[in-house]
């Protein structure tokens, strides 16, 4: 561009030529305050192997063998980040993690149960979270009033559902956890009454990380986080996701953005054709290598 032009709320809050201005100073006009660009995760302390997948094989929607044998691990305090070119089996792999598809072969465990053939809700109860891709049609129901969509995957459970039979919706203690939600996740609407569809992009992805990350996380799943959010909600998200790692969760993290899974990850895999192609500690992995393994599946061109 010869001039870059920066609109907030509606109003034009700054202009400038590209020479004279830099990224944070851009930022900070889209956001309205100062924001941190650059990831500081700290050093990483892993504990014992949370979540382990060997073998694992699976179909696409198409009835083609896409995971073609996948091994993995990734231990409680540690971010492992998936790097590959879309259709090369992330998505696949992540649904067989969650038990949103059913493996033709393999195991995946969770602190050494198998979980293989366990339901979502089962996996759910045994501490898997998980973040979906795309927030719109697979981590809210855009018309409910955002309570609803706080408590989406806790309708069941006490105190939120009483009464004979226990089927009963309880709209006082919903009400109560979607405020406290809310305020400690800094979901900005004109209030909870309000349906999901109204918010921005990244106010969506507020309330899908806030339900997400609750407090007895084991596993955390977390596909495209901050896919199509402004800078503001990105910094935001990638602090919550760092704090889980550091209270000992295991994070499993995928995103089509390089620059995101080298910032966040502790360790980088490489998937190309349904397959892990290789695997680099942070402090090793080079922009150059892991490109040319997620193009071609080789180290070397």
């Amino acid at each position: 561009a010869d001039r870059i032009t920066v609109i907030r709320r509606g109003k034009v809050v700054g202009s400038r030529k590209p020479s004279q201005t830099n990224k944070d100073e851009l930022a900070e006009l889209m956001v309205g305050r100062a924001v941190s660009l650059r990831v500081d995760r700290g050093q990483s302390h892993p504990g014992d192997v949370t979540l382990e997948v060997v073998g694992l094989r699976a179909l696409d929607d198409r009835h083609h063998e896409i995971l073609t044998g996948v091994d993995l691990n990734v231990r409680g305090g540690e971010i492992v980040g998936i790097a590959g070119v879309g259709g090369n089996g992330q998505d696949e792999l992540v649904e067989c993690v969650v038990g949103l598809r059913k493996p033709i072969a393999g195991t995946i465990r969770l602190a050494g149960r198998d979980v293989t053939r366990l339901s979502v809700e089962a996996r759910r109860d045994l501490g898997i979270a998980y973040v979906p891709a795309d927030r719109q049609r697979f981590g809210l129901v855009l018309p409910y009033l955002l309570p609803d969509n706080f408590v989406l995957t806790r309708y069941g459970e006490v105190p939120y559902a009483g009464g004979v039979g226990g089927f009963v919706r309880q709209a006082g203690p919903i009400r109560k956890e979607a405020g406290r939600l809310a305020k400690e996740f800094d979901v900005r609407a004109s209030s909870l009454d309000v349906a999901a569809s109204t918010l921005s992009g990244g106010n969506q992805q507020k309330v899908v990380v806030a339900r997400e990350f609750r407090h007895d996380l084991r596993v955390l799943v977390v596909d495209q986080p901050t896919r199509g959010l402004d800078v503001g909600s990105i910094e935001f998200i990638h602090k919550q996701v760092i704090e889980r790692r550091d209270a000992g969760v295991a994070v499993l993290l995928v995103s089509a953005e390089l620059d995101e899974v080298l910032d966040l990850s502790d360790r980088i895999l490489v998937m190309y054709r349904g397959r892990v192609v290789g695997t680099f500690a942070a402090a090793e992995a080079q922009r150059e290598k892991v490109g040319l393994l997620m193009s071609t599946g080789e180290a070397r061109a």
